[in-house]
């Protein structure tokens, strides 16, 4: 069974971060192995979201137990998302050196660098921020991020999906941008130095929290399944675009209740060549 490491959030409450991801690796037969770098009831988007965050010296302590079992030379991929201090950034850092050091196959790095978005700017501290882009950037086999995260990391603009695949072509990594518009439409771009492809959709008003999430895991699938760019960008846009329309509005993405579904491209998208 192919194993991922997953160094971010865990939210008891919430179908967000690390933890929404283990449940959907799962439909796909992906054991996923959190490493939560913190404990929260719900998303702070409701507003205090009790627990707090993993101490770094925790969270080693945690890669550790994996080390010691043999877990890490059995990574098919490694996730990262959701810091809260950079003194954990440095424990993912290591935690990569070491599975790409143990011996087994060499996982698949796809680094989320989970720090801000539109309209909110920087969500997590500055420290991290620059941390996630010193650390783990250089690190990544993938980065998967949103249009404002890719902004940030670059300086450039990305407010259409032919920015966006400068801008990640200037990032020097192959790259999945999410929240990409193109007129009504939101849209996820993948670029890398050979070729980029656009998913397009209607937007909707209003979508949970986790989406990017959702769409990191998904995609992650579709690489340990071996899909091609322009099929994998076809699942994974149209499992998170039917999980947030069964999501009828709600606060949360139904994930466990998508099951098996979520492993359907969607008729509500459409997948195109981009230059």
């Amino acid at each position: 069974m192919p194993r991922a490491l997953i160094l971010s959030s865990h939210v008891a409450g919430s179908r967000v971060g690390g933890s929404a991801q283990v449940v959907a690796l799962a439909p796909f037969g992906i054991d996923g192995l959190l490493v939560p770098t913190v404990l929260y009831g719900r998303h702070p988007g409701w507003g205090p979201p009790g627990g707090g965050k993993v101490a770094a010296e925790t969270l080693q302590g945690m890669v550790d137990g994996l080390a010691a079992n043999g877990l890490l030379a059995e990574l098919d991929l490694i996730l990262t998302g959701y810091f809260a201090d950079p003194d954990q950034v440095a424990v993912a850092a290591r935690a990569i050196d070491a599975a790409r050091a143990a011996g087994g196959s060499s996982p698949i790095v796809i680094v989320d660098p989970t720090m801000g978005d539109d309209g909110k700017g920087l969500y997590v501290p500055e420290a991290v921020a620059q941390a996630i882009q010193a650390q783990l950037i250089s690190r990544a086999d993938l980065v998967a991020c949103n249009a404002w995260e890719l902004a940030y990391l670059t300086g450039l603009a990305t407010g259409d999906p032919e920015a966006a695949v400068a801008a990640a072509l200037a990032l020097g990594k192959p790259t999945l941008v999410s929240s990409v518009y193109r007129g009504s439409e939101i849209g996820v771009v993948y670029a890398d130095g050979a070729r980029a492809w656009l998913a397009l959709h209607a937007a909707r008003p209003q979508v949970p929290n986790g989406t990017g999430d959702l769409l990191t895991a998904l995609f992650a699938a579709s690489i340990v399944d071996g899909q091609t760019v322009p099929d994998g960008l076809a699942r994974a846009v149209g499992g998170v675009a039917e999980t947030v329309k069964a999501a009828k509005a709600g606060p949360d993405l139904p994930i466990v209740a998508m099951g098996v579904r979520i492993r359907r491209a969607s008729p509500a998208v459409r997948v195109e060549r981009l230059g």
